[in-house]
């Protein structure tokens, strides 16, 4: 690859793989993704490592595990001493740029981007730290029902206004580097919070789909899972039950922020084009992790069945790479080295331990590895909860339940658990004891929520300093200002720039 390409990463929230027609869904309409893939690779197996918001962005940013890291949940703080991809990426010479949700929580509210361009959606201080020792006692910062039980059309959301402001700035910058003198390769994150719950969008999205095209879940609730009981406490599912019509509506809101997503994917991508950056920069579509939507009668993510696990890679680089398809199991985990490799000139030396290993044999076809392993140490579990999906088989280990095994080519759903058979199982379970320490990380888990919840409550004492992200805005450069004549400021404005007709 003789020139450092342009990458753009357009990042959506709790969007399943198997939502998305470029995966197989009959339902969901999103032409823009779709163009994407028909002309991309298209990841079949890939995988988030940690199927919560901030931990699995914590992964993506870092390419580690929660575990070498310590970003275990919702709360937890980014260490700003390990490299991130934008670290790599800005030491070879790109210019970083963030707009939308990373959910970065602490005061370093950038770990490498050189730009932000929006605040966060969510709160960077340590107030959604779960306490394991007190599982019982739902805190008022859990998903609720609500999301479901209310779900349906509106005119508004916060969630709207916030990927509308994302979208727009990303926008405004692209064009602001066509037209900047700063010829730097880019590397911009555009992180939206759809298709996130609450399951509400506007009626545009709502009437794209009539309601009797939308399935019901596929597979039924299974009342002797322990994992399930779990979660289905942290949400307080059982405090309000859910009637076919709710779970029907809520699945078509979900569907149609898909949608909304998609069209917002679509104007990017348009500016991208309008600023002639389009034919040097590779595009990559991604999500933090999936959404169960009902399926087993569970809702949002928090586990590591294929609807909260899978997640969308599709990698649009026409002239860099073939187009088609990629089978092999692989995750967020490995983009970091992918980029650094991708960026090249010195940034594929690491400064620290990866846990990842890069995506360019799969996008080259010339081989690459068929494995992933996941850590999940938030809320809707007491104990830490492994993951090893090898080839066609996912295995998922926690002390407090009995162990899962799925052979996912004859069993996509899921529904036939192989650990039982101490031959296929007690490999794996020969494994985990070799990877993990898992007692030892239950007490660092312990104990670092116990420490984040001690300091929540001292600083709530007196004055309070947020840590949440305040976008630099100097009003002086903006527009029309007198700091340059008239004409000049607006033809740097001015893209693409003037010339005479021709004769």
């Amino acid at each position: 690859m003789p020139k450092q390409p342009n990458i753009l990463i357009l990042m959506a929230d709790q969007l399943s793989a198997l939502a998305l027609p470029a995966y197989g869904n009959r339902v969901a309409r999103t032409p823009h993704i779709d163009a994407l893939a028909e002309h991309g690779t298209v990841f079949d197996n890939a995988y988030c490592n940690s199927p919560l918001c901030a931990p699995s962005r914590g992964v993506f940013v870092y390419g580690r595990l929660p575990s070498g890291t310590g970003v275990y949940d919702n709360a937890a703080e980014f260490p700003s001493q390990v490299p991130t991809f934008a670290h790599y990426l800005r030491h070879a010479g790109y210019r970083t740029i963030l707009t939308g949700k990373m959910h970065f929580c602490g005061p370093d509210q950038l770990h490498g981007f050189e730009e932000r361009l929006t605040t966060d959606i969510y709160p960077a201080d340590y107030a959604w730290t779960p306490d394991w020792t007190r599982f019982g006692e739902r805190p008022d910062w859990y998903h609720v029902m609500d999301s479901v039980t209310q779900a349906g059309p509106c005119a508004r959301t916060n969630q709207i206004d916030f990927d509308e402001e994302v979208v727009f700035t990303a926008q405004q910058r692209l064009f602001d580097i066509a037209r900047g003198p700063d010829k730097r390769p880019f590397c911009m994150v555009v992180s939206l919070t759809h298709p996130h719950d609450p399951f509400t969008i506007t009626d545009e999205y709502w009437d794209r789909y009539s309601g009797t095209e939308i399935p019901f879940p596929r597979v039924p609730c299974d009342p002797d899972d322990p994992h399930a009981k779990r979660l289905r406490h942290i949400v307080g599912l059982d405090m309000q039950p859910i009637t076919p019509e709710q779970i029907i509506a809520a699945r078509r809101a979900y569907y149609g922020e898909v949608s909304y997503v998609d069209d917002n994917v679509g104007r990017v991508i348009a500016a991208l084009r309008a600023a002639r950056l389009a034919d040097d920069t590779i595009v990559m579509v991604i999500a933090d992790h999936g959404e169960m939507l009902g399926e087993r009668g569970m809702w949002f993510k928090m586990s590591f069945f294929e609807a909260a696990c899978r997640v969308p890679l599709i990698v649009h680089a026409p002239g860099h790479f073939p187009t088609g398809r990629v089978a092999h199991a692989i995750s967020l985990v490995d983009l970091l080295p992918t980029l650094t490799d991708i960026a090249g000139d010195g940034a594929s030396a690491p400064a620290a331990p990866i846990d990842g290993r890069s995506l360019l044999p799969h996008l080259s076809r010339t081989g690459g590895h068929d494995e992933v392993f996941g850590e999940y140490l938030a809320e809707g579990v007491v104990a830490p909860m492994v993951m090893i999906r090898r080839g066609a088989e996912k295995f998922i280990h926690t002390p407090t339940d009995p162990d899962q095994l799925f052979d996912l080519a004859a069993d996509p759903d899921e529904r036939h658990n192989l650990a039982f058979d101490p031959a296929r199982a007690g490999p794996y379970r020969d494994e985990i004891a070799r990877r993990w320490d898992v007692p030892g990380l239950h007490r660092a888990v312990l104990e670092s929520q116990r420490r984040r919840l001690f300091v929540l409550q001292a600083l709530k004492h007196g004055r309070q300093t947020a840590w949440d992200w305040q976008p630099p805005r100097d009003a002086s450069q903006m527009y029309v200002r007198n700091s340059i004549p008239l004409d000049e400021l607006e033809a740097m404005s001015r893209f693409p720039k003037w010339s005479p007709p021709s004769p």
